[in-house]
């Protein structure tokens, strides 16, 4: 007889409700540290590598090979365009939380999900960045994410779903960033 695994919406259902037992058991599991290396090109080009991370008690060794990301800016912005500004990586990174805590506690609650697709946007005034009226926020002024879900659940359950989101988190709620420059 071959096993069968218990997966829904892509997620193995099994495996997620061992690992949310194993936390109940040691909350020090839950504790993960996320890392990237970021090195500058030129004007506002740089490339991040991202490979180690600490998780489940211990360092993580599973990735052969790190990912790496770009960031730029377009000509407008006096960039070449070679990838997608920091900004838009950030709209990225919300986009995708948001769809897959929605996705992973749908898989958990037995909610299906046939199919996702989001828009996302945020709006910005370059003044706040370009130090001409320091009253101006630097960043979004604020993000419009547009998620329709194809699903046996309601639109306030999934709506509930999504907001289990770390990146939602990070973003709606202040998140305290130390910066220490050393000169070289």
């Amino acid at each position: 007889m071959i096993p069968t695994t218990n997966v829904k919406n892509g997620v193995n259902v099994d495996q997620l409700v061992d690992t949310i037992g194993a936390v109940k058991q040691d909350p020090e599991l839950a504790k993960f540290e996320f890392r990237a290396k970021n090195n500058w090109i030129d004007g506002g080009h740089c490339v991040s590598s991202i490979k180690s991370f600490y998780g489940v008690g211990a360092e993580d060794s599973s990735r052969e090979e790190p990912f790496t990301m770009e960031c730029s800016h377009p000509q407008v912005l006096l960039g070449n365009d070679e990838a997608a500004t920091p900004p838009e990586v950030v709209l990225h990174s919300l986009a995708s939380c948001l769809t897959g805590a929605m996705v992973y506690h749908a898989a958990a609650n037995g909610i299906t999900i046939e199919g996702a697709e989001s828009s996302i946007s945020g709006g910005m005034d370059l003044q706040g960045f370009l130090g001409l009226k320091p009253e101006i926020r630097k960043g979004f002024n604020g993000i419009k994410f547009a998620l329709k879900v194809k699903s046996d659940a309601t639109a306030e359950q999934l709506d509930y779903l999504a907001r289990f989101s770390p990146v939602l988190d990070m973003i709606r709620n202040p998140t305290p960033v130390s910066i220490e420059i050393e000169k070289v």
